[in-house]
């Protein structure tokens, strides 16, 4: 034997195991697959299925909206707060002094009264809502302003529900949204007016207090996921599953308050999301149809478009096209998604619903998978909210035109749904929507996180040239691997997908 082919033998050795390695994978994923397609018309069985296959991140996630009704009632409980038992709104004691025949009784009553707390569930959730008793819009959105105090001591308990949902439905990642000011900076533009001239009324905002509303909100978090971690007792032997799920923040614009109010909450997440790491970007919430978020559209766009140049590398996503034919005049629906994308900088859009009645829709949809804005798809939130669902629902058009889409919960505890049920709802409704189709969204969702660093993938989700001989799931990773994940989240949690994948697939 030469020198020469010597010194080629660990090569090939690194190659032949390379693609036994590749192959033992695509052989894992074929048998999953085949699996799948055998159980298509047993509901049962695709549950139990979907329940242990892994799914990324959720990135449309609303933190107050992921609570379940009766995590709710135990905060407002253990606040003492009163509940009217007409309305179910919350409020502030006193309370009346008795739990019989009284209007205004603590909502610890609820416990002995099942009347009662029966009403709250239904009130704070689309639990037994039915068409026939009116609009399922109203009804969601009405849920907020009834449970809202509920959260107000709770947010570390509310981030570890979160977390702790997120792991049972073998989640590796969340990007709640999250107003974790308190609106403290929409009051300060209140406070201090609105200029027309963005540049000074930023400075104005900079100097006359927003800076220490950053530095309050990063202590509040750093309480409430102190809170979070004790609560699921993270570093302990009883650890909760919840531990390791990686969580992130958008900061939550409240979009129907008043432009003042919108600009100074904008430039706050700009800030938050420039000095600190949790805070991966920001989004502009509340319901699109309203009459601020219409009359205000092209106001907003123009704010982000200013302070997106002013902070660059600040992520953005939006809620657009969360509208139907007949919630606005037509002439509503014609242009959000594409404005949100070209003048807002969104890299990502939320819901996306309305997406065929805009003008030059498949110019739109080709410009979306050119330019790769993901979606984010929330088919229960679509139905119960706009009454958009199945073939009305543009999942298969995002599909077919090559526009990445990842499934998502939007608000999971007033929808009354989870992710796995998200991922049924999608295989259920849409018989083309195969295994693979369901690993792709899965990948796509941490591809398109805001999460640091690079990504694990270059082109067709082939792995980056570091780790490109190594395989997720198979034992030790190279050196070589090993020092660019260290250096990266994103492909930190993207390996970690991978790994979950391959033990997932294994059993099949």
């Amino acid at each position: 034997m030469t020198r020469i082919t010597r010194s080629l033998v660990p090569l090939i050795v690194v190659c032949l195991a390379s693609t036994a390695l590749a192959q033992s994978g695509a052989g894992a994923e074929k048998r999953t697959a085949r699996h799948f397609e055998s159980i298509r018309r047993q509901p049962s069985l695709q549950l139990a299925f979907l329940r242990e296959m892994p799914k990324g991140g959720d990135l449309h996630v609303h933190l107050s909206g992921a609570l379940y009704a009766e995590n709710l009632v135990d905060y407002a409980a253990s606040d003492n707060l009163c509940v009217d038992r007409t309305t179910s709104i919350l409020s502030a004691p006193p309370c009346d002094d008795s739990c019989v025949n009284t209007s205004k009784p603590a909502i610890r009553c609820a416990y002995r009264d099942h009347v009662l707390y029966d009403s709250i569930v239904d009130a704070w959730s689309m639990r037994n809502w039915e068409p026939e008793e009116g609009s399922g819009h109203d009804h969601f959105f009405a849920a907020f302003d009834k449970f809202s105090l509920a959260t107000r001591n709770h947010l570390g308990d509310a981030i570890a529900e979160a977390a702790s949902r997120a792991a049972e439905d073998h989640l590796q990642y969340l990007e709640l949204m999250h107003t974790a000011d308190s609106v403290q900076s929409g009051q300060l533009g209140a406070k201090l007016g609105w200029d027309d001239d963005f540049t000074r009324m930023r400075e104005k905002l900079l100097t006359g207090g927003l800076k220490d509303i950053v530095a309050s909100t990063v202590k509040r978090l750093d309480d409430d996921e102190s809170k979070m971690r004790s609560v699921l007792k993270c570093g302990t032997p009883e650890a909760n599953p919840g531990c390791g799920v990686r969580v992130r923040y958008l900061y939550q614009v409240l979009r129907g308050l008043p432009r003042e109010m919108v600009f100074a909450q904008i430039l706050l997440g700009f800030e938050l999301a420039q000095s600190d790491q949790r805070f991966v970007g920001l989004n502009l919430v509340m319901p699109e149809d309203w009459y601020v978020p219409m009359h205000d559209f092209e106001l907003h766009m123009k704010m982000l478009d200013y302070l997106h140049g002013v902070y660059p590398k600040v992520h953005i996503s939006l809620h657009a096209g969360e509208l139907a034919m007949g919630l606005v005049p037509p002439e509503g629906l014609r242009f959000h998604i594409r404005e949100s994308v070209e003048r807002g900088h969104a890299e990502r859009i939320g819901h996306g619903v309305s997406v065929m009645n805009e003008d030059r829709p498949l110019d739109l949809l080709r410009e979306m998978s050119r330019r790769k804005i993901l979606v984010e798809i929330c088919l229960t939130s679509n139905d119960v909210i706009l009454g958009v669902k199945g073939n009305a629902h543009p999942l298969p058009v995002y599909l077919r035109y090559a526009v990445p889409v990842a499934l998502a919960t939007d608000d999971e505890g007033v929808s009354r749904s989870d992710m796995t049920h998200e991922y049924l709802r999608a295989v259920q409704t849409y018989d083309f929507i195969s295994y693979n189709d369901l690993k792709r969204m899965a990948r796509m969702s941490l591809e398109h996180s805001f999460l640091a660093g690079s990504s694990l993938w270059v082109a067709d989700f082939r792995q980056v040239t570091a780790c490109v001989n190594d395989r997720a799931g198979a034992g030790k990773i190279s050196s070589t691997c090993q020092k660019f994940l260290d250096a990266n989240e994103r492909a930190q949690t993207q390996w970690k997908l991978e790994e979950e994948f391959s033990g997932f697939e294994r059993k099949f």
